[in-house]
């Protein structure tokens, strides 16, 4: 079909399923099985379908706005407003505003007349409102994986979670730890997931297992604290603590200062404690001694994130693309390093 222009019609034809099944498929809405997204994606290339962006926006009127769903506890969390700024200026690039959702959600139907596209950051399994937000029938980029049954999101920006943890653990082993241990977050995020499976394959790959405790997602630095004066007083040969949640490593300080733990050094015969956070940020740089941690930049993080999203309503980007954010290791005086 090469003499006139491809339409829907002529790719639910040969794809063999309705005109709405394959406006659904190819822009990422709707409730479309993956087996057949993929068919209809691929029929459309063959054919060499093009949407008509023109007739898009003639079909629904833009509302020159895009939606942000942040986790319940965002809101004191460093980690997420920096997150926010960046998605926020990124939008305003292109002309739309940013919409701060509420925690608890609200039915699709109506968040997608008030929206062009949503973002959704962290998506939680145990989040009653995710799947509502994913089946809005609007494109919705994910900040992160989303490990839930639900509708698959247009597009998704992702970090190499098992990656930075492994470089941690890798890092306190070189600076002298034989024993380390992580706070884990709890929840169903991808990230927590990828956290507490990369702890356990570490320690076997290495033949030294990491003590893990499991505390809150967004842990207060006092949490962290009394984690770590348990863990210290059940496990005194943990030389090591890496503190995944955000600005709670200064309760791991206070815990091994209070126990007579020197922070930054480690091995054998000494009475020291490495410590190390899963997520950069003005509580770990403020700190004394500063904390080593991994960088996820994420102002950037939110940029690209937005990025995605208006690349995707705008027809730069396809339904489905999946893009990688980088992150990097600052290692500080908690670890003994300069």
């Amino acid at each position: 079909m090469t003499s006139r222009t491809v339409t829907l019609l002529d790719v639910a034809r040969a794809a063999g399923v309705s005109k709405s099944t394959v406006s659904d498929a190819l822009q990422g809405s709707g409730r479309v099985a993956e087996a057949t997204r993929g068919r209809v994606r691929a029929v459309a290339q063959e054919l060499g379908y093009r949407p008509n962006s023109a007739a898009r926006r003639l079909r629904r009127a833009s509302a020159g706005a895009v939606g942000l769903h942040l986790p319940a506890t965002a809101t004191r969390l460093d980690y997420y407003m920096n997150l926010a700024f960046g998605a926020v200026e990124r939008a305003q690039e292109d002309g739309l505003d940013m919409v701060l959702l509420a925690p608890s959600g609200a039915s699709g139907g109506r968040i997608a007349s008030r929206v062009d596209g949503l973002l959704v950051i962290d998506p939680e399994i145990g989040d009653s409102a995710v799947p509502w937000l994913l089946d809005a029938g609007v494109p919705v980029v994910t900040g992160e994986r989303y490990l839930g049954p639900a509708t698959g999101p247009s597009g998704a920006v992702v970090c190499d979670n098992a990656a930075s943890l492994t470089a941690l653990l890798d890092h306190v082993t070189e600076r002298g730890a034989r024993r380390p241990a992580l706070l884990a977050p709890s929840g169903s995020s991808a990230w927590a997931t990828a956290l507490r499976a990369t702890a356990r394959s570490w320690g076997l790959a290495h033949g030294a297992e990491v003590a893990v405790r499991t505390v809150p997602f967004a842990a207060t630095p006092g949490e962290a604290e009394e984690a770590t004066r348990a863990l210290l007083a059940a496990d005194p040969a943990v030389d090591a603590v890496i503190c995944a949640p955000d600005g709670s490593a200064p309760g791991v300080l206070r815990a091994a200062a209070a126990l007579g733990r020197e922070a930054g050094s480690a091995g054998e015969g000494r009475s020291g404690l490495l410590v190390a956070s899963c997520v950069d940020g003005t509580a770990t740089r403020s700190a004394e001694p500063p904390v080593t941690a991994v960088d996820l930049r994420p102002a950037a993080y939110g940029r690209a994130c937005a990025e995605l999203l208006c690349d995707i309503l705008a027809d730069r980007a396809a339904p489905d693309t999946v893009r990688r954010h980088a992150w990097s290791l600052e290692t500080r005086a908690s670890t003994g390093s300069a």
